[in-house]
């Protein structure tokens, strides 16, 4: 009982390094994964400049305005617009 329970568990662990490995080899070898990659780290590198205010320097996203329009603010750029 034990060798079938076993045996079950082995089959499981050797289609997951299966489906694994074959995920590293089309993400790291076909031109589809350069470009799924090339994608990531492009909106990560947006994320990162989004948060960069060019008078006031780097903000954490919390502390950002949200505008009506969906934008978002430094809150040191929104007050001095708001109150002039």
């Amino acid at each position: 009982m034990g060798a079938i329970i076993v045996e079950g568990v082995l089959f499981v662990a050797l289609l997951a390094a299966g489906g694994a490995l074959l995920y590293w080899a089309l993400m790291m070898l076909t031109p589809a994964g350069v470009r799924i990659r090339q994608t990531r780290n492009r909106k990560q590198l947006e994320r990162a400049a989004e948060l960069i205010c060019p008078i006031h320097g780097p903000r954490v996203e919390d502390q950002l305005v949200r505008l009506s329009n969906g934008d978002q603010v430094c809150p040191d750029c929104y007050k001095e617009t708001l109150h002039g």
